[in-house]
């Protein structure tokens, strides 16, 4: 049996006990599976609405040729810089999905959670396949990085301090963007640290799913596209989360990746949240649940 070191034991606590108990319900009865309709019904009315107090945001600023390249700032009102920064890059199966839909409040409460603690928050979105195949993700998320060191400053940023999170096919593309030097432009990876949440880092073996085969096209389910070798060798701070109700893929592939990390002595930080599915977990943030968020404030406040 795995013994869990309290640090890691207080964190799979800490993210069990705060998902109030008739939330836990509904997103218990929507099951294992990915439904951001459902959830979405569960969380947007917990959201803030526009338009957002003590925040000064910043639509569709350009980091890149394409159309979907590019990204929103929110830079919280007053204080003294330099801020720490969160870029944010979201998920849809690598063929859907954007840093913000018309009326949805996803995934703005991210960058809202991240002002209200200091933290300058940039929400990205990219190229989707299967017009861009692999690997055109992580070919943006290096253009989107590159971007952030070299303009953040302006709006009161530390470009010395920052931190990439990716969530589902996003946290797939910020893994991918560490894992293969080719895609960084800035010297290394350029950054404090980086959180996968609930995402995919080995696909050799097995029969690809179909947005596996949209994206990575005839590389599906090899070890080409695979991020693992490059996840273990990152020096870049870790932090990795999933959720309990999340498809059985993700979390095995959470649990290998911070078990072979651990093996070679460069334990990631580690979060499970139990109650959680895999919208639920980013849907809550910046609601009362910081099962999610609390960790990560820690995590890119501290560096590690």
């Amino acid at each position: 049996m795995t013994r869990l070191s309290p640090a890691l034991l207080t964190l799979l606590l800490c993210a069990c006990a705060q998902m109030p108990p008739d939330v836990a319900e509904r997103v218990k009865a929507i099951g294992p599976v990915i439904d951001p309709p459902k959830t979405a019904v569960i969380y947007a009315p917990l959201q803030q609405k526009e338009p957002y107090a003590g925040v000064r945001v910043l639509r569709d600023l350009k980091y890149g040729p394409d159309a979907r390249h590019a990204l929103d700032v929110f830079i919280p009102d007053g204080g003294a810089g330099p801020r720490p920064v969160l870029m944010f890059v979201h998920g849809g199966a690598f063929v859907a999905g954007n840093k913000r839909a018309p009326g949805s409040p996803f995934y703005d409460n991210i960058m809202l959670a991240a002002a209200r603690e200091g933290i300058i928050g940039v929400n990205v979105t990219y190229r989707l396949a299967p017009q861009h195949k692999w690997p055109a993700g992580a070919s943006d998320v290096g253009l989107a990085v590159k971007w952030v060191r070299e303009v953040i400053g302006r709006y009161g940023g530390d470009p010395r301090h920052v931190v990439l999170m990716g969530h589902s096919a996003g946290a797939v593309h910020v893994a991918s963007y560490l894992a293969f030097p080719e895609h960084q432009r800035v010297g290394g990876t350029g950054l404090a640290g980086a959180i996968l949440v609930s995402g995919l880092y080995a696909f050799e073996g097995g029969k690809p799913e179909k947005p596996d085969l949209a994206y990575f096209g005839d590389k599906a389910g090899t070890a080409e596209v695979s991020s693992l070798p490059g996840l273990l060798g990152t020096s870049t701070p870790l932090l990795v989360a999933y959720a309990g109700l999340d498809p059985q893929r993700f979390v095995e592939q959470a649990r290998l990746l911070k078990d072979l990390r651990c093996v070679r002595g460069k334990c990631p930080r580690f979060v499970e949240l139990a109650p959680h599915s895999h919208m639920s977990e980013v849907y809550a943030i910046n609601t009362a649940d910081r099962s999610l968020w609390g960790p990560i404030v820690d995590f890119v406040k501290s560096g590690r």
